[in-house]
């Protein structure tokens, strides 16, 4: 194989089979369950990196069924999202969700998750599942219960507005890449933005989360004080690719 050949082919691992394909990457009917949450504010800054700032003192505890999805397949996802402000480099301020954890149960989206953006994505087995008039999520590591949660199933319809307007806003992680002597090649804050939205239904009701320690699995370092609201809701969209915002090496 020829110098040339090797850039212009190498775009993801393995070089000769990737894990994944190029993007863009659409979903189709992904199903989420939000629960949000009071924590510990001094725990919420400890986790959060700067630039980002933290508001206030809740997290967003997120369950997604992914049954359709070109490139990555058929999975399910779980994790937490803080919400977060960033000022930009034009002094713009956003606010957003800065992806503290998530565990998912697919090879090819933590893969692509974790080369392109810098999701920080684990293997586990999360699951949503309706049983008779409840949501139930799980997430196991191994054979070890990390977390329970429980919803109302559809008790009320929402107003679509705020829960798109919701949508619009960036998420950001941090992408880390390790040189061969395992010091940073790559340490980035990354934004990215989900797009061509089309929401088919969204709904509440009431809502219970657990969280359970693990040694790996570290959701219960951000501790449950009090569910504030869940949502329930089903859309088609297109996980659009990242941009780099800070770089922590420069």
């Amino acid at each position: 194989m020829k110098l040339a050949d090797v850039r212009s082919k190498a775009f993801a691992m393995p070089l000769n089979n990737p894990a994944y394909p190029r993007g863009p990457y659409k979903f189709y009917n992904r199903e989420f369950v939000i629960i949000s949450y009071r924590t510990d504010p001094e725990v919420l800054r400890a986790v959060v990196p700067e630039p980002l700032e933290v508001i206030g003192d809740t997290v967003n505890y997120e369950f997604i069924r992914m049954p359709d999805s070109t490139g990555f397949g058929d999975y399910t996802e779980t994790g937490q999202v803080i919400p977060v402000r960033f000022r930009d480099k034009d002094g713009t301020v956003q606010e957003g969700g800065y992806v503290h954890a998530m565990y998912l149960d697919d090879d090819s989206p933590i893969a692509g998750g974790r080369e392109i953006w810098g999701f920080p994505k684990k293997l586990a087995t999360p699951k949503i599942s309706h049983e008779n008039e409840t949501l139930v999520c799980t997430l196991h590591y191994g054979s070890v219960l990390c977390v329970s949660a429980t919803m109302g199933y559809k008790h009320h319809e929402i107003d679509h507005a705020p829960l798109l307007k919701s949508l619009a806003k960036p998420n950001f992680m941090i992408k880390i890449i390790p040189h061969v002597d395992c010091t940073p090649r790559v340490c980035e804050l990354v934004r990215y933005y989900v797009q061509d939205v089309t929401l088919k239904g969204a709904w509440t009701g009431p809502a219970a989360l657990q969280l359970f320690d693990h040694a790996l699995c570290d959701v219960s370092r951000l501790p449950v004080r009090e569910v504030l609201s869940a949502t329930h809701f089903v859309t088609d969209l297109t996980l659009g690719l990242g941009e780099v915002v800070h770089d922590y090496l420069a």
